[in-house]
């Protein structure tokens, strides 16, 4: 039963209020007056009587606020305690105003609400992606996708030159691309020039970063995709097969010439040395010749007809040993010789061949003949 309601009794004893008056609110005051009264008893104070007989509290001692003040001054100085990692650097900022020295690694304190500390990693590798369709230098569109990587090089003006140095990155980084691929071709863009590209935006990002004392070095430009739009998509891939048959004929095209050239070379080299053997030749046999002749023509001087003789005895040997037929006009006659020589010469070699097989069978008989006198003489 609620300690207010009707017919409840005697309501005097449940009110949590104390002896008050039964129709009025709980009195605030003297709420605070035992709150007073407790803190009081806790920190070294006692109770007085009051002198009208009320209840009462003396002040608070000097003893409590001291301690209070020593528990808030134990509380600021733990606020102003903090810790710098191996791979963090800082920057104080004193009432606004940049302290001179760079916040190192360690345990470090500052006066909180006084000195403003920012705490930034300056050796971790940071990334930002970038992926925009643009016009290239033939005015062709082309899609790439890219990613930039970079470290703090100064924390100070990394943190206090530029109020979003990581969105001043990313507009450098697309002022840059739009500014090289617009002065390249759609073709190398997409295919041997994407390296070149990577290097020219490198370097103009890091020049937009120094112009604007952003503090950040970029590392590494890495071009993840470049491809034309969606839309012409197939088209373009026809362009790029056109290309790779191109390059593979070409290369074909090479290498035959790499096989047919060495031996062109080579039989051009042969012929000239076989020309270069018979003009020797030709040349040392001309000289035998007429050093032959001047000879010759030494000895026709000395003896005249029996040169003629010898030569045309030599002569006559020179033609018939080359001739297999032979003609003969007899003088005071209308009859010709014939000689075919050929077949003089086929007659006389199978002669020769019967005679000696017709020796040999002799010799053979002879010999069997003589062994069978031998057996008779034997038996006789």
């Amino acid at each position: 039963m609620a300690w207010n309601e009707p017919g409840g009794g005697d309501q005097g004893d449940k009110d949590p209020w104390g002896n008050r008056d039964k129709d009025g609110p709980p009195d605030l005051d003297e709420a605070f007056r035992k709150l007073q009264a407790n803190l009081s008893q806790m920190f070294g104070g006692g109770s007085r009587s009051n002198p009208s007989g009320g209840g009462g509290s003396r002040p608070i001692s000097m003893g409590m606020i001291g301690l209070i003040l020593l528990v808030l001054v134990a509380i600021y100085g733990v606020m102003g305690v903090y810790t710098v990692d191996q791979q963090e650097r800082g920057v104080v900022l004193r009432f606004g105003k940049k302290l001179d020295e760079v916040v190192l690694p360690g345990l470090h304190w500052n006066p909180p609400l006084v000195d403003q500390v920012m705490v930034e990693n300056v050796t971790g590798v940071r990334s930002s992606s970038h992926d925009s369709e643009m016009l290239t230098e033939d005015e062709n569109i082309v899609k790439v996708k890219m990613t930039v990587q970079y470290v703090i090089s100064d924390i100070t003006a990394y943190l206090l030159n530029v109020r979003e140095p990581d969105k001043s990155l990313y507009q450098a980084t697309e002022s840059a691309l739009r500014h090289v691929v617009g002065s390249t071709e759609m073709h190398e863009v997409l295919t041997e020039g994407r390296a070149e590209v990577a290097i020219a935006v490198k370097d103009r990002i890091q020049t937009y970063m120094d112009n604007y004392g952003t503090g950040i070095s970029v590392t590494q430009v890495n071009i993840e995709e470049t491809a034309p739009p969606d839309a012409v998509r197939a088209a373009f891939d026809d362009v790029i097969k056109a290309r790779e048959d191109e390059v593979r004929l070409r290369n074909e095209a090479d290498a035959y010439a790499n096989q047919v050239v060495p031996e062109a070379r080579g039989q051009g080299q042969r012929y000239t040395e076989e020309a270069q053997g018979y003009k020797e030749r030709v040349t040392a046999q001309s000289r035998g010749e007429a050093e032959r002749f001047n000879k010759l023509y030494a000895e026709y001087k000395l003896a005249p007809e029996v040169t003629k003789t010898r030569m045309y005895i030599d002569t006559l040997e020179s033609v018939m040993s080359n001739s297999t037929k032979v003609m003969i006009d007899v003088e005071g006659g209308n009859n010709i010789l014939y000689l075919p020589l050929d077949k003089i010469l086929e007659q006389n070699q199978a002669g020769r061949v019967s005679t000696d097989r017709s020796s040999d069978s002799d010799s053979g008989a002879n010999y069997g003949n003589n062994i069978e006198s031998g057996e008779r003489r034997e038996r006789r």
